[in-house]
């Protein structure tokens, strides 16, 4: 812990660099690791050499040899060192970069910072080599397996064709031509190892341990001179990475001793007879000995020459083995050529390296040339192997993007290389998408402002949507691309703005629907809003189209009978909301007339009413059709595509709402609709109703013959034709079950609420006040509207006596049986049998009806009497009827009650009533005394009074007789008995209830 803490202090390359844990390479006696600074994250190479390397031949030697050798290894050391301090000295675009200076390691090691590097020439041979060994470029791949410092692992791509050796040897040249004629120093031990290439693929020269001033050299150098004698010794406990190589030594150290740079001209010869041979090995192989190197030199045969084919076991090319080759490796310096001569040879007369070239030089031409190198070469482009287009045309084309005037020219070239590569989107995302952001988002000029260069690579960018979209993700695309691409949208030039619009069918499928919706959609919404210009107003109506999942084709009418999808995917149309609440408040904005602007928003509404609800589509979308439908401006076919349109999404609101009431109308039972709200029922005296009434009727009535027994002060006459007469107005419900006048009925219970009964007129205050009540209810009647009622006596005081003589006669009641109207009873005939005897079966209501009768004979003939017409009779006597009829009308009918029995209580006799043939009844009683007609009317005043039970009664079945009328009664007041849930007021007889309003 206290090591790598001291570590992180003292170094400043560990502290400010992310080394990799992996080896990337070698060069050397260096090893190369990829690193990336903290503060930038680009990408640099660490170098590093281990001093532990040197100790490890150390072992076993004596205390002096071990002195000795511990000297050795410190020269090795300085030497290294100066090896990293002459690349700080010696500024090119050939020679490797020096970043970070060499410092010392806590073990006693070296290391220093490069710009990026991918190998060394030597480690790119060798795997080369191996490669070729296991049988082709797949095999042992697992060697060629690089990992970045931030742990990403790719395949590392290893080409060495005819045009990276052509183009690094020419690098190489220019290196030496800065050594030789501008640094005035030689190379000294230039083999594979001193060559390095970095990510661009450019070759640079490095392994400077041996370089010096050559002999005799009057330009002034910081750098010492080399001495041969040393360092031809070559130590064999040292490993030979340290040591000079002679396989690629000139004759020139070796067999004269004499340090020119024409030594450099000679191992640059052997260089390239190497790169040619298989396996990529010099031709001169030494193993590190002077004496085998002097051996070869001996004889012609061994040393390489055009005669030998320069003893290469593969072909060299034509211009390099005949006019090169035999000026390089030639046994005079003064007969070889020097770097600049090399560089001007036919070798490299050809269009791709005079084009590298010409790209190296770049900087230093003028804007003509610049411009017309630029429209050639990308003609010139698939001619390039895909390595040197990817490492080193294209990124020396990113970097003149600087330049603004050359952008839409460079952008050119650029999208044609990501075209032609196969890993386009590799270098689309490493390097294109990057320079994309920063020129046209990070520092480019605003919108508002007129920027022609901007504008013209805005366009090339939009054109070149397509490939952008193929070569990037939808992370990648949102964040780098689409911000180019709302530049292009908010740009004062319209061009740019349509081209931006027509490139949506493109871009959407790339991106999220909450990208679209939130972020693309509101600038295309506002441009479309605020232009001036109809042909943008049509371009964004055509956008809208596409955003809401339409056909990008909007000339396809469907008839093509092809099966491609034209439209975009469902995640990426807009949903129902916005199309309904954003979209279509935008189209009825829309003022013009144009018939261009009207046919895009038919299009649009088109998309959106397919999406719509139906609702919608009925409230806002066809009215807005038949708006625009009716445009002055079109012609017939344009009016016929928004009919066309209209009928269309006319049908189908309809289907849809047809379908809901058929469905509704299946969930209720089919049931027609009620429209009995509209009923308000029938009007008393509105409706004519002959009331049972014959021509014979009429006859007597127009020419005066009427009854002469009539009494129009009997209150009774009144009430039997109001009887027969009177129409009840019921509710809507209830109109239906009314069909014709209810006939008067019997009954000694209080009628139910549906119930209906005959009303009589209102001949007297009881009557007003139920005259003016639906028949289903019992009203309390206004109580001071008359005086107490009070009996004179009570059932108990006497038994209830005939007012006159004749009514101790025996007589007989009995009912007529009329051919209309209803049941009436016949006072007048002859008695057959006493309805009031007892029977042999006791009535089990008789007991229960005595007593209400002699009560209600008690108080219901007193109150009429005090109030009409006083009598003599007494309270408990009712006069009987005439015992004639008159001779102008029907025969008359009266009532009477015998007294009761004085031993007990009489009941109802159980024997049938004989129904007689007389003429009246109770619709139209002609005779009556005052007292009936008192207690008639009394009885009519409440619901539940005696008449209202009597009516009940004789209206339950006609022409029967009393007796069965009787025992129908029984059940239903037993009936109205047994249900708990009964009110108890119902089971009351008439009096009880109207006591109980007393």
């Amino acid at each position: 812990m206290f090591s790598s803490a001291f570590k992180s202090i003292s170094s400043n390359i560990n502290s400010n660099y992310t080394v990799s844990q992996n080896q990337t390479s070698t060069a050397g006696p260096w090893k190369i690791y990829d690193a990336k600074k903290k503060s930038t994250g680009k990408p640099y190479s660490v170098f590093t050499f281990d001093k532990k390397s040197l100790d490890a031949h150390s072992s076993g030697l004596s205390r002096s040899s071990a002195a000795a050798f511990k000297k050795v290894t410190e020269e090795v050391v300085e030497r290294l060192k100066k090896e990293a301090s002459s690349l700080a000295k010696l500024r090119h675009p050939s020679v490797l970069e020096l970043v970070e200076p060499v410092e010392d390691t806590r073990g006693g090691g070296l290391q220093f910072v490069t710009e990026a590097v991918t190998t060394s020439l030597a480690s790119l041979l060798q795997e080369k080599d191996d490669q070729e060994r296991s049988g082709g470029v797949g095999g042992r791949s697992g060697r060629y397996v690089t990992e970045d410092p931030d742990g990403t692992r790719r395949r590392r791509e290893l080409e060495i064709d005819e045009l990276e050796i052509q183009k690094g040897l020419l690098q190489v040249s220019k290196a030496l031509e800065f050594l030789h004629e501008n640094a005035g120093l030689v190379h000294g031990n230039l083999t594979p190892d001193a060559i390095l290439i970095n990510a661009k693929g450019d070759w640079k020269i490095s392994g400077l341990s041996f370089c010096g001033p050559p002999e005799n050299s009057s330009k002034p150098t910081s750098f010492q001179p080399i001495a041969l004698s040393e360092v031809l010794h070559l130590d064999t406990r040292l490993p030979r990475a340290v040591q000079l190589n002679l396989d690629y030594t000139s004759p020139d150290f070796v067999l004269d001793t004499n340090l020119t740079s024409a030594a450099d001209m000679f191992s640059l010869g052997l260089l390239c007879i190497a790169l040619y041979n298989s396996p990529h090995r010099s031709p001169l192989e030494c193993n590190s000995s002077i004496t085998a190197y002097k051996r070869l030199f001996q004889s012609s045969s061994t040393i390489p020459n055009q005669s030998n084919g320069f003893l290469s076991s593969r072909p060299i090319p034509k211009d390099l083995a005949n006019g090169v080759l035999p000026r390089l490796i030639t046994r005079r310096p003064a007969q070889r050529m020097n770097a600049k001569e090399f560089q001007e040879s036919q070798y490299f007369d050809n269009i791709l390296v005079s084009t590298i070239r010409f790209l190296d030089a770049f900087p230093a031409k003028t804007a003509n040339e610049k411009t017309q190198f630029l429209k050639g070469l990308i003609k010139v482009l698939p001619s390039f192997p895909k390595s040197v287009m990817e490492k080193k045309v294209l990124p020396a084309l990113l970097d003149e993007m600087k330049d603004r005037e050359l952008i839409s020219l460079i952008l050119h070239n650029v999208f044609k290389i990501i075209e032609l590569l196969p890993s386009g989107k590799r270098a689309f995302g490493d390097r294109i998408r990057p320079s994309l952001k920063e020129i046209f988002v990070t520092n480019a000029k605003p919108a508002e402002e007129k920027d022609p260069a901007r504008d013209a690579g805005l366009m090339i960018i939009l054109e070149q949507l397509a490939v952008i979209a193929d070569n990037c993700s939808g992370k990648e695309f949102k964040d780098d691309i689409l911000p180019i691409i709302f530049v292009a949208l908010q740009s004062s030039t319209p061009s740019i703005v349509d081209a931006a619009l027509r490139g949506l069918p493109t871009i959407l499928p790339v991106l999220d629907f909450s990208t679209i919706k939130n972020e693309l959609f509101p600038v295309v919404a506002a441009i479309f809003s605020k232009t001036n210009s109809l042909a943008i107003k049509v371009r964004g109506l055509q956008a809208f189209v596409i955003l809401c999942g339409g056909s990008s084709d909007l000339s396809d009418d469907g008839l093509n009978g092809l099966t491609q999808n034209k439209k975009t995917s469902s995640s990426t149309a807009l949903d129902k909301f916005t199309m309904q609440e954003k979209i279509m408040p935008l189209i009825k904005a829309i003022k013009t007339k144009e018939p261009a602007v009207m046919i895009a928003a038919l299009n649009v509404c088109r998309v959106v009413g397919q999406a719509a609800d139906a609702e919608f589509v009925a409230m806002d979308i066809l009215p807005a059709l038949w708006n625009m439908s009716l445009g002055p401006l079109l012609n017939l076919e344009q009016f016929k595509q928004f009919m066309d349109l209209i009928k269309s999404l006319s049908a189908r609101v309809e289907d849809e709402q047809t379908r809901k009431l058929q469905e509704l109308g299946q969930s209720n039972g089919n049931s027609m609709p009620n429209e009995d709200f509209m009923s308000f029922g029938t009007l008393a005296g509105s409706t004519l109703d002959t009331n049972g009434a014959t021509e014979d009727d009429f006859e007597r009535l127009v020419k005066g013959k009427t009854t002469t027994a009539a009494s129009p002060s009997n209150p009774m006459d009144s009430w039997g034709d109001s009887m027969a007469s009177t129409q009840t107005v019921t509710s809507p419900a209830m109109r239906s079950s009314v069909t014709s006048p209810a006939a008067p009925a019997f009954a000694w219970s209080t009628p139910s609420p549906t119930t209906t009964t005959a009303k009589p007129p209102a001949t007297n205050q009881f009557a007003a006040v139920k005259a003016q009540q639906p028949s289903f209810r019992t009203v309390t009647p206004d109580l001071g509207q008359f005086a107490a009622l009070t009996p004179s006596a009570t059932q108990f005081s006497q038994p209830l006596q005939p007012s006159t003589p004749s009514y101790q006669a025996t007589t007989a009641a009995s009912f007529n049986q009329p051919s209309s109207t209803g049941t009436s009873l016949n006072w007048a005939a002859p008695a057959t049998s006493n309805p009031w005897a007892s029977p042999s079966t006791t009535n089990p209501m008789s007991s229960g009806l005595n007593a209400p009768m002699s009560s209600m004979s008690l108080s219901l003939n007193q109150r009429p009497n005090q109030s009409q017409n006083r009598t003599s009779s007494s309270s408990f006597s009712l006069p009987p009827p005439p015992a004639t009829t008159t001779t102008s009308g029907p025969a008359t009918s009266g009532f009477s009650l015998r007294p009761p029995p004085g031993a007990g209580i009489s009941s109802l006799s159980q024997q049938p009533i004989t129904p007689t043939t007389t003429t009246n009844s109770f619709a139209r009683p002609t005779n009556t005394s005052a007292p009936m007609g008192s207690m008639m009317n009394g009885m009519n005043a409440g619901n539940n009074s005696m008449a209202s039970m009597m009516g009940g009664g004789m209206n339950g079945n006609a022409g029967g007789s009393l007796n069965s009328m009787m025992g129908s009664m029984a059940p239903q007041r037993q009936q109205q008995q047994q249900p708990p849930q009964q009110p108890q007021q119902a089971q009351k007889s008439g009096l009880d209830k109207y006591a109980s309003l007393l």
